[in-house]
């Protein structure tokens, strides 16, 4: 049955004139199977500023410039680029590419592009936020105008996926839907876009399976025909069948197994520090918790309560006995690899169990309190286990956590815009732009318009902001590293968040594989050989 369903999809696509796929029927074309303990949620590429569903959708979906494999922008659906003022970016696009229905692509679907990510239902409009017209020249060139000098713009753009304005009127998509609401539209389950891959079937929560583009504009480094994608949350379901040899890679591998497959002959571990901070967040912005046992106010909103909870926090022990060693304790919101960390401001917060029941004590809470902490369990490495791990850790201080541990669809619904639906959470970014202005305006800034999306505990401090904004247009490199230190220091003397540690990226493959990791997370499917 599941050839027959290949075979069908295949002459559909073949009937839509997408043509054979590159090396189909030669020794040479393969399949790749891998597996992930959680589901990519939507095929829109602007449905949610999340890691896995952006790295997904980019084998489908392509962005004007793209990341190489040192990480470094280089050209993709534009070809150059130059600036004929400060504050204007001149992009020539690729001419002779189609999307994958065979439309041809042209500067009014970048201009829809931009409309549509900006737009309602977009989880992805920090891409353009700097952004303050984006003009058509002609049908091969377009003008980004900014608000004021931004030395990153290119950055910024390299996870926002050009869509086709043609098909996506055509199917009632020009608009995104908000996926926290569980809202759907034809780009929820469906996808045409210019990239190496072309999406075959999709199986939510189970299995999604893509084929090659043939009609692709660049060379193809794979020798992919067909890929498929499987859902396996259960550990230990996912490192059998890696081991059997059912699929041929798994994103990511449980740390407690690292050992055993790295010892087993046919699997080969690939692994190294990510650019993802892992971080604990506090509602500060109601008067008075949704989840807490605290009625009347916000204990949250009180420094000392929040030093008290960082204070309770053993980094040192989540990373020995929680993480196997495979995290990296930090003091910022930031770590290695992104522009603007120092190793002089990373500044580890050490236990200190008496002096966070005496700040407790002299907040007003000398016996504790109850809340509840939001966790999801299917996204980070070792999520549910961390935030069991911080919930023991907060009763020794007399701090009475529920854990409400949750799959990342449900989870992200409940904490993120427009709801912000916790009291108490964990969560972690990626810098899209490796840069440090990306977590300081999206995750630290005052919530409002594009800024603060993902800042849902609210913190807010108008000096910080006052900072952003002029790290945003600072194109003096000492300069601006001055003003991110104080911006940094600011949020650690407020603890507006409580940053915990870049995880390391543990991904696992058979020996026949050869594939490129990167540090951001990102798993490029155009990068993966499958050998004998």
């Amino acid at each position: 049955m599941r050839r027959l369903l290949l075979a069908s999809a295949a002459a559909l696509m073949l009937g839509m004139g997408f043509g054979a796929a590159p090396g189909a029927g030669s020794a040479e074309a393969a399949t790749f199977r891998w597996a992930n303990d959680g589901d990519v949620n939507s095929m829109d590429p602007y449905a949610r500023n999340e890691t896995f569903l952006l790295s997904f959708t980019q084998n489908i979906y392509e962005p004007l410039v793209r990341r190489n494999r040192e990480l470094k922008v280089e050209p993709a659906l534009a070809t150059s680029w130059s600036q004929p003022s400060p504050t204007v970016w001149r992009l020539n696009l690729r001419q002779g590419v189609k999307f994958h229905d065979g439309t041809p692509f042209t500067a009014d679907d970048v201009i829809f592009s931009a409309t549509r990510v900006r737009g309602p239902g977009s989880n992805l409009t920090s891409s353009l936020a700097s952004v303050k017209e984006v003009r058509k020249i002609d049908d091969f060139t377009v003008e980004f105008e900014t608000n004021n000098p931004d030395p990153i713009f290119l950055e910024q753009i390299t996870q926002w996926g050009i869509m086709s304005k043609r098909w996506a009127e055509a199917n009632n998509a020009a608009q995104a839907v908000d996926l926290t609401t569980g809202q759907e539209n034809f780009a929820t389950r469906n996808a045409n876009g210019t990239g190496p891959f072309m999406l075959v079937s999709r199986e939510p929560d189970r299995r999604t399976v893509l084929r090659a583009n043939p009609n692709w504009w660049d060379k193809p480094e794979h020798n992919l025909d067909e890929v498929v994608f499987n859902v396996i949350g259960n550990d230990a379901t996912r490192v059998a069948a890696l081991l059997s040899g059912e699929v041929d890679m798994v994103y990511t591998v449980p740390p407690q197994d690292t050992d055993r497959l790295g010892r087993s002959g046919n699997v080969r571990i690939h692994q190294q520090a990510e650019l993802r901070t892992v971080f604990l967040g506090m509602d500060q912005a109601r008067d008075e918790l949704l989840k807490s046992d605290v009625k009347g106010k916000n204990p949250f909103r009180d420094v000392r309560v929040r030093r008290a909870f960082q204070q309770a926090i053993d980094l040192e022990a989540i990373k020995t006995r929680i993480m196997r060693n495979q995290s990296r304790p930090t003091g910022l919101m930031i770590g290695p690899g992104v522009n603007g960390w120092t190793e002089a401001e990373d500044r580890v917060v050490r236990p200190n169990i008496d002096a966070a029941k005496r700040l407790l004590t002299e907040a007003g809470y000398p016996n504790g309190f109850g809340v509840t902490m939001d966790c999801p369990n299917d996204r980070y490495v070792n999520d549910e286990a961390i935030c069991t791990a911080i919930v023991s850790m907060l009763a020794r201080i007399g701090v009475k956590v529920t854990l409400n541990a949750q799959t990342r669809a449900r989870y992200f619904a409940e904490i993120l815009a427009p709801r912000y639906q916790t009291s108490f959470y964990l969560l972690g970014w990626t810098p899209t732009t490796y840069d440090a202005h990306n977590t300081l305006f999206n995750i630290m800034g005052t919530r409002g318009g594009a800024r603060g999306v993902f800042n849902s505990g609210g913190w807010s401090n108008a000096r910080f902001d006052e900072l952003t904004n002029q790290i945003a247009v600072e194109t003096d490199a000492a300069k601006r590293q001055q003003l991110i230190n104080e911006a940094m220091r600011l949020h650690a003397d407020e603890v507006g968040h409580i940053p915990l540690h870049q995880q390391v990226v543990v991904w696992a493959a058979r020996n026949n594989i050869t594939l490129q990791q990167m540090a951001d997370n990102y798993f490029p499917l155009r990068f993966v050989r499958v050998g004998q």
